[in-house]
């Protein structure tokens, strides 16, 4: 049985396409590296965008892994500027509530559940614990796949998965959502 753990990017910079984390985020980022280098990880792996990457970096450095990125981890939709943010969060919106609605800018949250499913399928066969760095809307998406959306939190679906908030399954098995108690 693998462990996975399911971090969600620390606090990046409110500006759009990829922006940096805040120095905020870069604390968070410290403190979760400390608790994961604590519990032994075996793999770290993250999204391809720079607020993952980044807070990838700090829990590599401190467990002495090597992050290796996968574009399943990436974002169901990221906002790069092109569109209004009022055209963009109205189509966030609309895939939240209709999961097999394509956005102009990203995938259905149908499709974004199922490629990181599908990574973590594919990284079930690691010897021992294993941090992915990804992103708020595509862990949410999965939950709803695996747990059903009637036992997601309603918080998480309305505001998002908290910055370096950690959800841990076992396999596929759901064990703990959005935990930020390593971050207290």
């Amino acid at each position: 049985m693998t462990v996975f753990y399911l971090v969600q990017h620390a606090e990046k910079e409110r500006q759009p396409g990829d922006p940096e984390l805040t120095e905020l985020g870069r604390q968070q980022a410290a403190r979760t590296a400390d608790w994961l280098q604590r519990v032994g990880v075996h793999a770290v792996v993250s999204s391809p965008l720079r607020r993952a990457r980044e807070t990838a970096s700090f829990i590599a450095s401190s467990t002495g892994l090597r992050v290796q990125e996968d574009t399943r981890l990436r974002e169901r939709m990221s906002w790069d500027g092109t569109q209004p943010l009022g055209s963009f969060l109205a189509e966030w919106a609309t895939s939240v509530e209709d999961r097999d609605f394509v956005p102009a800018s990203g995938d259905s949250s149908r499709a974004a559940a199922e490629r990181l499913r599908a990574c973590l399928v594919d990284l079930a066969g690691e010897p021992g614990p294993v941090v992915l760095v990804t992103h708020g809307g595509v862990t949410v998406d999965l939950l709803r796949t695996l747990i059903g959306d009637l036992a997601v939190p309603a918080e998480l679906m309305q505001n998002g998965v908290p910055s370096c908030a950690i959800t841990t399954l076992e396999n596929l098995a759901v064990v703990a959502i959005a935990s930020v108690a390593h971050l207290e």
